[in-house]
Order: C-alpha cells, then sequence, then structure tokens
C-alpha cells in the first residue's frame, strides 16, 4: 500500500514537473523581457522545489566575466544585474566551478568547510554560507557554457534529496534550452534595435554630411565671386546653424606680423556687435589660446577655470555666462588666418566633441575660400597694376626703338660721313698730281707759244717737250682714271647704304668695292686685309647691308684687335654651301674675354667707349645680317686667339621671308 502511495506521488510530481517545463517553454515564446521570464521560471520552479533562494547567473565568454542577471535571497542582499564579476579560475566560487569546469555542483554545509573548497578570490562575495548549495551548469545546444542555475537553502531541515538534484538537473537543462531562444532573440532584437539606431545616426550623418559639403560649395562659390565680404561671412554663419547650434557666432581674423585681431562679423545675444574693422592687441583669451595651440578647443565653464588657473588665458572679456564654447582655427599654409568661434548661453544646449569635429571641419574649408578670395583680389590688383605698368613699359620701349632707331641711322650716316672724308681724301692725291701735270703743260705751252713768236723752233727743243708733254698726258690719265674709280666706288656704295635697294652683283666684285672705298682707312693702320673669294659668285640681295656689316667688322677689327700691336692681318673669306653664302670676317687679334663675348652684338656695348666706339656698330651687323640679308650671324673669341664672326646668308633673299 506504501509503494502505492509513493508511486503516486512521484507520478504527481512528475507531471507536475513536466506541466512547469511546458510552462516554462511557452514562456520563452511570449516572453522579451528576461528579468520578467526568469521570475516566472522561479516561480514555476517554487512550485516543484525548494526555491526561496535562486539565481542565475550568465557568462560572457568574450571578456570572461559573470553578472547575476536574477538573484533572490533570504539572508544575502539583491546582486546588481549590471555588475560583472572577472572568472580567472574554478576556485573563484563555487559558481565559477560550475561554470569553468561546466559540471554539476551539489554541497553541503560540511563541504564548504573542506580545504579543497577553499575559495580564492578576493572579489567574489560569496555571500552567507548554506546548509545546501546545488549549482547546474546552463549548457548551449553546440555545447558552449550559458551559465550556472543556482538554488540553495540555509536550514538544516530543508535538505535537497538526490531526487530534488535529478529533478533540478532536467529543469535546467530545459532552461538551457529557453534560455538559448530567449537570449538569442534578444540579442537579435537589440542588434536590430542598435542597427536601427546607427541606421538613423547613419541617415542623420548623412543628411548632415550633404548639408556640410553643400554648404562649403555655397561659401566656395560665393567667395569666387565679386560678393562682398560680409556676404561670405553672412553665408558661413548659415551654413553652420544649419549643422549646429550657432545662435552666437563670430569670426575672428589673425593679423600675425602687428600682433593684433578684428571682428569682421560677429552675432551675439548678450554682446554688441564690434566695429567690423576696428583692430586689438593680441591677450590671452580663448580666443588667442586657439591661436596658440593651433588646435580646435571645446570649453564649458571648468575648463575656463582651470585654464585660468594653469595660466594658460587670464579672465576672460565680455560675456562669461556662455556653458559651452567652441573655437577652431582657418590655417592657410601653416598661417594662423583666424578662428571661428561658436557659444551657447543655454544650460540645456551643451556642444560635444562631434560638433567640434564639424565646426574645426567648416573652419579649414572656410579658410581656404577666404584665402582663395583674397589671393584672388590681390591677383586682380597685381594685374591691374601689370596693366599699367605694362602701357608704361610699352610707352618706354617704343621711345627707346624710336631713339635706338634713330641712333643707328646716325651710326649709318657716321660710317657714310667717315666714307666721305676717306674718299675726299684719298682723290685729293690724284687731283694734286693731276694739277701739278696741267701746271706744267701750261708751262710747256707757253714756252712753245713764245718759240713760235720768235720763230725760235728747235727740233731738238721739240722733240724733249713733245716727250714731257707725253708723260704729262699719261700722269694725268692714269690720276684721272684713279680718280674716277674711287668715285665711282664711292657713289656705289654711299647708294647702296643711303637706298637701300636690292639689286644683283657679284660678290667677289663687290668686296673690292667696299675695300677700296676703306682704302684710307687701312692706309696707315698696324695691319693687312687678305680677301679670299672666288669670282661668279652672285647674289640677289641688299648689297647696301652687305657694305655696312662688311664695313662695320673691318672698323671693329681696326679698332679694337690690334691694340698695342704693330701688325696683323684681317681675313674676308666666302664660298657657298647649297644656295647660301658663307662669309667669315677674322682677324688675328687680342681677341676677347667670356664676358664680353657674350654681350658683343647688345646695342651701345663697346670697350673703346672713351675712343670714339658708340656700341651699334656690332648691334647694327647682327641686325642687317639676320633682319635685312635673312642669314645667321655668330661669333667666337678667346683672350689672344683673335675672333671670328660667321655668317650665312641665303645668294637670293625671297620675298617670302622678308614679307614674314
Amino acid at each position: 500500500m506504501d509503494d502505492n502511495v509513493q508511486l503516486r506521488s512521484r507520478v504527481r510530481r512528475l507531471e507536475a514537473v513536466q506541466a512547469m517545463l511546458l510552462h516554462v517553454g511557452r514562456l520563452s515564446c511570449t516572453s522579451h523581457d528576461l528579468d520578467g521570464f526568469l521570475a516566472a521560471v522561479h516561480e514555476a520552479v517554487g512550485r516543484i522545489l525548494y526555491a526561496e533562494n535562486f539565481f542565475v547567473a550568465l557568462y560572457d565568454p568574450a571578456d570572461s566575466t559573470i553578472r547575476f542577471a536574477y538573484f533572490v535571497d533570504e539572508i544575502d542582499p539583491p546582486e546588481d544585474p549590471t555588475h560583472r564579476y572577472p572568472l580567472r579560475a574554478p576556485n573563484d566560487s563555487a559558481t565559477a566551478w560550475v561554470i569553468l569546469k561546466g559540471e554539476p555542483l551539489n554541497l553541503t554545509a560540511a563541504d564548504f568547510t573542506l580545504s579543497h573548497w577553499n575559495w580564492a578570490s578576493p572579489e567574489w562575495q560569496t555571500g552567507t554560507d548554506a546548509a545546501h548549495w546545488i549549482g547546474m551548469p546552463l549548457r548551449l545546444s553546440d555545447g558552449r557554457i550559458l551559465g550556472a542555475l543556482v538554488i540553495q537553502s540555509y536550514h538544516a531541515d530543508r535538505m535537497y534529496t538526490d531526487e530534488d538534484v535529478a529533478l533540478f538537473g532536467q529543469i535546467a537543462d530545459h532552461i538551457s534550452t529557453t534560455l538559448e531562444i530567449l537570449t538569442a532573440t534578444q540579442r537579435l532584437e537589440q542588434a536590430i534595435t542598435e542597427r536601427t539606431r546607427q541606421l538613423k545616426l547613419e541617415v542623420s550623418e548623412r543628411r548632415k554630411a550633404e548639408e556640410l559639403q553643400r554648404g562649403i560649395y555655397e561659401i566656395a562659390a560665393l567667395s569666387a565671386t565679386d560678393a562682398t565680404l560680409d556676404e561670405v561671412y553672412r553665408t558661413v554663419h548659415d551654413v553652420t546653424s544649419r549643422l549646429l547650434y550657432a545662435r552666437n557666432f563670430f569670426i575672428m581674423l589673425h593679423h600675425e606680423e602687428e600682433q593684433e585681431f578684428n571682428f569682421p562679423y560677429s552675432v551675439d545675444e548678450f554682446e554688441d556687435t564690434f566695429p567690423p574693422d576696428q583692430r586689438f592687441p593680441i591677450w590671452r583669451g580663448l580666443t588667442s589660446y586657439v591661436v596658440r595651440t593651433r588646435q580646435p578647443q571645446l570649453v564649458d565653464r571648468e575648463r575656463r577655470a582651470q585654464l585660468v588657473l594653469d595660466g594658460e588665458i587670464q579672465e576672460s572679456k565680455g560675456h562669461l555666462g556662455f556653458y559651452s564654447w567652441m573655437g577652431a582655427p582657418m590655417i592657410v599654409a601653416e598661417r594662423v588666418y583666424g578662428v571661428i568661434v561658436v557659444q551657447s548661453y543655454d544650460p540645456a544646449i551643451r556642444h560635444d566633441e562631434a560638433d567640434l569635429a564639424l565646426l574645426a571641419y567648416m573652419a579649414t574649408h572656410v579658410a581656404g575660400a577666404l584665402s582663395r578670395r583674397d589671393a584672388d583680389v590681390r591677383l586682380r590688383e597685381a594685374a591691374e597694376q601689370l596693366g599699367r605698368r605694362n602701357v608704361e613699359l610699352t610707352s618706354t620701349l617704343d621711345q627707346l626703338r624710336d631713339t635706338q632707331g634713330e641712333l643707328v641711322r646716325q651710326e649709318k650716316l657716321a660710317s657714310l660721313g667717315g666714307l666721305v672724308a676717306g674718299i675726299a681724301h684719298e682723290i685729293n692725291t690724284p687731283l694734286g698730281i693731276c694739277v701739278t701735270a696741267t701746271t706744267h703743260v701750261q708751262s710747256e705751252l707757253r714756252q712753245w707759244r713764245a718759240w713760235h713768236e720768235t720763230d725760235n723752233f728747235d727740233a731738238t727743243k721739240i722733240d724733249v717737250m713733245l716727250d714731257d708733254l707725253g708723260v704729262a698726258m699719261h700722269i694725268l690719265d692714269n690720276n684721272i682714271r684713279r680718280g674716277a674709280e674711287l668715285v665711282r666706288s664711292f657713289k656705289q656704295i654711299a647708294s647702296d647704304q643711303s637706298s637701300g635697294q636690292r639689286r644683283t652683283f657679284d660678290l667677289a666684285a663687290y668686296l673690292d668695292e667696299i675695300l677700296l672705298s676703306l682704302k684710307p682707312k687701312l692706309k696707315h693702320a698696324p695691319c693687312t686685309v687678305q680677301v679670299d673669294c672666288r669670282p661668279g659668285i652672285v647674289m640677289d640681295s641688299f648689297p647696301g647691308a652687305l657694305s655696312q656689316v662688311v664695313t662695320n667688322l673691318v672698323m671693329n677689327s681696326l679698332l679694337h684687335a690690334f691694340d698695342g700691336r704693330d701688325s696683323g692681318t684681317i681675313r674676308i673669306a666666302c664660298g657657298t654651301d647649297g644656295d647660301d653664302v658663307v662669309l667669315d670676317v677674322s682677324d688675328d687679334g687680342i681677341g676677347m674675354s667670356a664676358d664680353d663675348l657674350k654681350r658683343f652684338f647688345d646695342p651701345f656695348f663697346t670697350t673703346k667707349r672713351g675712343s670714339g666706339g658708340t656700341g651699334l656698330g656690332a648691334h647694327v651687323v647682327f641686325n642687317q645680317v639676320t633682319n635685312v640679308l635673312g642669314g645667321t650671324i655668330r661669333v667666337t673669341s678667346a683672350p689672344g686667339a683673335g675672333m671670328q664672326v660667321q655668317m650665312r646668308m641665303p645668294r637670293t633673299r625671297s620675298e617670302a621671308a622678308m614679307a614674314g
């Protein structure tokens, strides 16, 4: 009979356990609150077992800690469900042993006194020793430990039986499954909630970023126009206000050289605005602190007071009632261009690090825009000044060209004048001989007349007189021809140089005429002139320009090459190379230094300034060869090695080249 009663009692208990487990399963499907679920589990377990002292510890393997998610005890105070205890070794506590070993633990009061259950961690609040303590691991389906389920009794007459321990193990296994589902669902809900929050934050940040980029574009576009600086500053304030609280806003410009600053734009709830152009000396305030540190600064009342105590700043001027103050430096090319400042007098509105980063980003781009605008203004001013200067230089250049042209014309006339003087001197000699011969003829004729009147002819005298007259006539003929040749040569050279007409001429014959016109200059020179030019090189060009080139080069050698010497040679060589004529004029004189050689063709350069040199001869040569004759010219020389001028010019000067 007793056995049947016990059997029915066990059956009823098992049915109660089954009903409890079903109830717990339904709770896991309907409950979304872990605390509520664990409280319901506690109530259900209490209908099967003595559970006045019941707690659930959950394990986090990420940081090896546990927290008491649910804790009910008759004696010990409740645990903070958010506080985490570190797990280092099984002997930290009985709960640590169950979780780290992953095995059930059944302890009585006597077991707590044994040496091998000496809990070592002082960080654990082990609480009051229990008369009977049972801990079951909460194991996930993949074998990982979720935590521990614990019941305990402080009363010796309420000890747990082996059947209670077995039932509690079944309950722990079932609760492990339901807790896995519930915690997974809770984690999923938390993940969804967190992701939703992140998405909202991302959307907000994206919108803010788009607004920031749009605002920066507005500022950059406005700074590139003719908008006033005040309009640019107002746009900066408007863009900043769309991104963060900026009811109190000002821009400070830093003038590093003068150690001054000014406030071109300021808006404040309590302070009067500063005159935009009024400058103030730098002093140790918050704004200058930003300039000194070159870093954005977020300051509240406490930090401002600390900065004063640290000596970083002096007591701030103006209104001190702000609750948050932000200043970001505008830095351009390592120079602090100025500072943008935003502040709040409202205790409910406090700026944070995100606002500071946003303001710093704004300040960087505003600095670039303002710097580019200043650069554009300076560039326009420089362009205007350059335009005015260009007009002045153009006018001056025109005057210099006119003056230079006049000097070149004078140089040509002077050369022609020297030629006239030389020719006049040279013609004097044959003319003088002709006068002498004519006088002799006249004397002989008078003598003849006297003989005729006295009828005193003597055949011997007639023969002598006729011989004398023959000699006189020969002298007259030679010197008249010589004078005529000089005049013809002078006439041709002078005509070519003065008219500048183009014609066909034989180069060798023309060089002879040039040298004939220079004979008066060469007669007493300490050098000889050698010409190496074969006849038959016919040119269709400008002989006047060519004569001026050869004359100037020969005269240059006469003037400079043989200073201090009593002998030397000037050599003129010419030949052909295809359709070009190659003409070299060289001497074996004293040569030129490298510095002087670089300036050889420069106008007004001469080493004989006090000896009659004008400095235009070589310049005229360069222009005549390159512009009139259409050729090229180069000069080589060295001290003691003479000078060689090499020219190449077309035999026929084309009309197209002249037009170009």
